[in-house]
């Protein structure tokens, strides 16, 4: 059956990113779909943000799409340019090798709720604020040096 049981899918909180940048993630909850659900050609998870929580650090990736579509309450996309407040039926789409730094913070006093789906190869990225950049299987410092921390799979 296409429909998802979404309570059937585990939730986790997990994090690859090295300390101290897990810290802000920290009350990210998602749970992976396309493993669920037997997609294999794009990736696509349901996240919660916790109040006070960030989806992740700013990032963009060289060769992954990403289309974002918020489902409930409210968060705060944090780009190059500026800060755009979201809410239930927004829709992101950040197109693969655009140099955007992104990622949403929810500074509300409630959860928040969005499906973000990624196509394309993971081959790495950077973070703009951030001492970090990344590949498929590793964190690496801006001088090339790796972190012992592995990217969540």
């Amino acid at each position: 059956m296409p429909k998802l049981d979404l309570d059937s899918i585990p939730q986790t909180n997990a994090t690859g990113y090295p300390a101290p940048f897990d810290r802000e993630v920290q009350e990210r909850w998602y749970r992976r779909l396309s493993p669920a659900s037997g997609l294999t050609s794009f990736g696509a998870s349901h996240v919660v943000l916790k109040p006070g929580a960030w989806s992740s650090q700013r990032h963009w990736h060289e060769s992954e799409d990403e289309l974002l579509v918020m489902i409930s309450g409210e968060a705060v996309l944090v780009e190059d340019d500026g800060r755009t407040v979201l809410r239930a039926g927004d829709v992101c789409a950040w197109p693969k090798g655009v140099k955007n730094g992104h990622h949403l913070r929810n500074e509300s006093d409630v959860d928040c709720c969005f499906v973000v789906v990624s196509g394309g190869v993971r081959t790495g990225g950077d973070y703009p604020d951030i001492d970090m950049t990344f590949s498929a299987d590793a964190y690496f410092r801006k001088d090339g040096t790796p972190f012992d921390a592995k990217p969540a799979a």
